[in-house]
């Protein structure tokens, strides 16, 4: 076991140990204590999102805690017929469950490099009682439909019953630099997020600002044809809301234009804000970067020649996210 792997468990038995309403910064003192050389600070909050959860009966009972699981098995029982599943449960009051969540990324910095950080994402859970599954007026359609009905918004219905407190469990422990080389195994070609971290320490924002302060990793992984785990990568700013906004006027050039780039960099906190959330957030129009580089060629130099390299090397070869 690694140094990683067995951080990772610690930090999962912390997650059952630590209430979720002490809040994310208890969750850093108690990191602290199993890992004192890292500094794990809380940099994004992300909410608003669930996955599936499990099935209570009409008194409260949990019936199954996979959703999904206990309805592909009960339907291949009656080979795949959805109306007989229908006819056996329609006096049940079986309800649906979600998970409701929110997570937490803690960072910690392990070197120089703009990749030189662990991220760790630990997520905040309630369980919610959602639609009745089986409710006479309204039978499902497909397995889809009674396992997930899209039409509320993927709000439960009601609002949502919780079932139980709060409770915090690790998703997944990051290795920033780690997990940029095994991506770069995966195909010969830098992919875009290799790019973003090199336009990074190419340009201003590289020796003015810590990266892991501004972003961090949404991680996903997918099996390809030949069953090889597929990693993919994007970078997500660590703002709370909205990004800020480009209030540069439409066609402006110049002196005009460098006073906007200027003040949205200051309220981003970084230098280059600007280009790194347009290839991001689409808070900044694509049409500023050809914009820098006519003023630049037209000789107002505002962009140090490090930024206008960067830039000219995204207008020759787009990439985003």
């Amino acid at each position: 076991m690694n140094q990683w792997d067995d951080l990772a468990r610690q930090a999962a038995e912390l997650c059952v140990r630590v209430s979720a309403a002490a809040g994310p910064g208890s969750l850093a003192r108690e990191l602290a204590r199993i890992a004192p050389q890292l500094a794990f600070r809380e940099v994004l909050g992300r909410g608003g999102w669930y996955r599936l959860g499990g099935i209570v009966d009409a008194s409260g009972e949990h019936v199954a805690d996979d959703l999904e699981k206990w309805a592909e098995t009960e339907l291949a029982a009656r080979d795949d017929d959805l109306g007989a599943l229908c006819d056996d449960y329609a006096d049940s009051g079986f309800t649906a469950t979600r998970l409701s969540g929110r997570t937490h990324y803690l960072v910690a910095s392990t070197g120089p490099a703009a990749s030189d950080f662990v991220q760790l994402e630990i997520e905040e859970l309630q369980e919610m009682s959602c639609h009745l599954m089986f409710a006479a007026d309204t039978p499902p359609g497909s397995i889809e439909e009674l396992v997930d009905p899209r039409e509320d918004d993927g709000q439960c219905a009601g609002g949502g019953v919780p079932l139980g407190a709060p409770f915090l469990a690790l998703r997944r422990l990051t290795p920033v630099a780690e997990l940029l080389a095994r991506m770069r195994a995966q195909k010969p070609e830098p992919q875009p997020i290799h790019r973003f971290f090199e336009a990074w320490e190419s340009s201003s924002a590289g020796p003015a600002a810590q990266f892991c302060n501004h972003w961090v990793l949404g991680v996903r992984e997918h099996l390809d044809r030949y069953r090889q785990t597929i990693v993919h990568a994007t970078p997500v700013a660590a703002v709370t809301g909205a990004p800020p906004r480009f209030d540069g006027a439409f066609g402006a050039q110049g002196l005009s234009l460098h006073h906007a780039l200027t003040r949205y960099d200051k309220a981003a906190g970084y230098p280059m804000a600007w280009f790194f959330n347009m290839i991001t957030t689409r808070s900044v129009p694509h049409a500023l970067s050809a914009a820098v580089m006519e003023d630049t060629q037209a000789g107002f130099h505002y962009l140090p020649d490090r930024d206008a390299e960067v830039v000219k090397q995204w207008l020759y070869r787009p990439y985003g996210f």
